[in-house]
């Protein structure tokens, strides 16, 4: 039987430079994050491998994950960050083409002053390069940026799409619409699979508990099925709201409703099949 895979994790060597996201209120997250430290975790949550998703929209960043996942077995694969929107961004993709455990991209859209940077011709080229290839893309956004990705994904149906965090409802807030209603919309894409990941940072960090994730973990239930569902830990970001091992257990009761073979199938089987893990 398959062991459980964490389809969602990053690695990094802080440095206040690079990472000025992770603010004062983050300020346990400001050291370095390395294999080691997340087999530590795994091993004890029960976990038997690991994708590692880029942090840093370098080459350099893509390069030295590719290294760590030949380095520790047990990453299984890595989605990671060139160019998309770049002239030369096939040359790049031609670079990367021996690399197996390269097993997709991202652009950290979210960040992006243009908040339809998803739909712009230029990255959309991009995308449409993917198809040569086996390469995954993973959306990160924002709620707001759904009814963009639901036109995005319209625009490459023959491209798999992985939904990264369920595109962060405002779980804090308790907020549901619009989020569910685009959520519903875009699942209709078969192209489109979403990770359970990335809850509890978007919950409140002192006081989340199951029953405050849980409607928001049925809405994708329900709408994506469990064959199109993957977890991520979002590990080490989710060490703010909860520790590995405590979001492992949330997430395993919030799948307690499930049958046997839906709950392999998000723990691991899916995320096998869409990045092409061994």
């Amino acid at each position: 039987m398959m062991q459980p895979i964490d389809a969602h994790h990053h690695f990094w060597r802080y440095s206040q430079e690079e990472y000025e996201w992770i603010g004062d209120d983050m300020a346990s997250l400001r050291r370095d994050f390395l294999p080691g430290d997340l087999s530590l975790e795994i091993s004890a949550a029960g976990i038997g491998g690991a994708v590692s998703v880029q942090a840093r929209q370098t080459l350099e960043e893509t390069a030295w994950l590719l290294g760590l996942a030949e380095e520790y077995p047990f990453l299984l694969g890595v989605v990671g960050w060139l160019p998309i929107a770049a002239p030369d961004f096939k040359a790049h993709i031609d670079k990367f083409a021996s690399k197996a455990k390269l097993k997709g991209l991202r652009h950290v859209i979210q960040d992006e002053p243009d908040d339809h940077y998803i739909l712009r011709p230029d990255f959309n080229r991009g995308i449409s390069a993917l198809r040569d290839t086996r390469l995954v893309y993973d959306i990160l956004i924002l709620e707001r940026h759904l009814p963009q990705a639901i036109e995005f994904a319209d625009r490459h149906p023959g491209q798999i799409f992985v939904l990264d965090h369920m595109a962060k409802p405002r779980i804090g807030q308790g907020i549901l619409d619009p989020w569910r209603k685009n959520m519903v919309e875009l699942a209709k894409r078969e192209n489109v699979y979403c990770k359970i990941s990335g809850l509890v940072t978007e919950a409140n960090w002192q006081s989340w508990s199951n029953e405050d994730l849980r409607p928001y973990f049925e809405i994708v239930i329900e709408n994506f099925g469990a064959h199109r569902l993957m977890m991520g830990s979002d590990w080490p970001v989710c060490l703010v709201a909860a520790s590995y091992s405590r979001w492992v257990e949330a997430l395993r009761a919030l799948l307690g409703q499930l049958s046997a073979d839906e709950q392999r199938r998000i723990m691991g089987e899916t995320a096998a099949e869409v990045y092409h893990l061994q």
